[in-house]
């Protein structure tokens, strides 16, 4: 009988994405939050008053505006290739 020479081979596991893929994945995810938090409220308690903030700059420009960098970020993140 032949013994079999067992040799110990080392497997690396490699991330998908590197540490700079996944930082802007969480600045993106942080400007989308911003977005949607800055989009709520606004609403009336009484529904016979008109309440002209939702209006507001801050919910028809800024937090649409951050939303979409944020996913702008999010497709940068996911493209670049990992380090």
């Amino acid at each position: 009988m032949s013994k079999k020479n067992k040799t110990k081979q080392t497997v690396e596991k490699k991330l998908l994405f590197g540490k700079r893929n996944y930082k802007f994945m969480l600045i993106g995810i942080i400007l989308i939050t911003a977005g949607f938090i800055l989009m709520s409220g606004g609403g009336s308690d009484n529904p016979k008053v008109w309440n002209e903030a939702i209006f507001d700059f801050r919910r028809i420009r800024l937090a649409p505006m951050l939303i979409l960098l944020g996913m702008a970020v999010e497709i940068y993140a996911i493209m670049t290739k990992p380090e």
